[in-house]
């Protein structure tokens, strides 16, 4: 059996070229569009783009350099925490995210603690009344709310509590009510996923020999139940794990129909306004964080089961 030491050395190895894979195709995103980023920056700026003013901008912007050598500079510095400056207002764009990321991360953590509440109440439910009209009820919902679009259901709930019964803000960030529809929101469609999947496991090791044996020993229904619970969790939580990037990255339509302001709201604007530094940095720290998120669900998931590391 592969000792988890050495998984770990082997996964860290085998990330190392994919992360440079992906600073480099975030690199070329400037090359790819057909807009002069000098000519953007100076438009940005309400600068008129004369050639001259193109030209030193382009050297300011280090565009006139070999496009290796602009590659590696940008990966240094990206290295360091520094992904240039934001064309719009001339801010380090790292700076930007920092503040726009902690309402992403408040976003995503609410919406992760509604789908793994009512996921896992909701499975329980459901295995204990398999076959019940409560059991194919729920999981209509599941399957009504899976097909429903996510802004659309945003636009729903903006409308139902806060226009019609003006319970909960429409959007902005004031007070803590300000994050219940937008979480509400994300987490809708992931609901229906880990419900579905919960209970599918549930069900299936409520026939395996340990629950069987468990009833022969007179055990109470409620540590079979656990029990139950403990063992359907595995594929569960490694599905919740790899959902903790897709919730942080996801935001975007959420954010901007609620007015949030995150990362995803920021990442829109600088896609209208043609601000590559922080298109670059977005998609460069988001494709990082599916990355180092896929390395630790994998590594709980090795320690917890020794034949994942085998098959790895």
């Amino acid at each position: 059996m592969v000792s988890l030491k050495r998984y770990l050395i082997k996964r860290l190895l085998s990330i190392v070229p994919l992360l440079l894979g992906i600073s480099f195709l975030s690199f070329i995103l400037i090359n790819l569009s057909e807009s002069d980023p000098a000519e953007v920056a100076l438009r940005v700026n309400e600068i008129t783009p004369t050639e001259t003013a193109v030209s030193e901008m382009r050297e300011e912007l280090g565009l006139d350099n070999p496009f290796l050598e602009r590659y590696m500079t940008w990966l240094t510095n990206s290295i360091k925490g520094d992904f240039g400056t934001s064309f719009i207002n001339n801010k380090p764009v790292i700076e930007e995210i920092g503040q726009a990321l902690p309402a992403t991360l408040l976003l995503a953590f609410a919406s992760f603690l509604i789908i793994f509440v009512i996921s896992i109440g909701a499975s329980i439910i459901c295995t204990l009344y398999e076959g019940s009209m409560l059991d194919r009820g729920i999981r209509a919902l599941v399957f009504i709310g899976e097909a429903m679009p996510g802004y659309w259901i945003g636009l729903l709930l903006m409308w139902f509590f806060s226009i019609k019964l003006d319970l909960l803000p429409t959007s902005g960030m004031s007070s803590w009510t300000s994050v219940i529809l937008p979480a509400v929101t994300l987490a809708f469609a992931y609901i229906s996923t880990y419900v579905r999947l919960m209970r599918n496991n549930m069900v299936q090791n409520k026939g395996e020999n340990f629950v069987l044996y468990a009833k022969a020993r007179g055990l109470k229904g409620r540590i079979i139940l656990k029990r139950i619970c403990k063992n359907s969790l595995q594929s569960t939580i490694t599905a919740l794990g790899m959902s903790i990037p897709k919730l942080i990255a996801g935001t975007v339509i959420v954010e901007n129909i609620f007015a949030w302001p995150g990362i995803g709201r920021l990442s829109v604007t600088a896609i209208l306004n043609y601000d590559y530094p922080v298109i670059q940095a977005y998609v460069f720290l988001m494709a990082v964080l599916f990355v180092v998120c896929n390395l630790l669900v994998d590594i709980v998931t090795a320690s917890i089961d020794p034949r994942m590391r085998k098959e790895a």
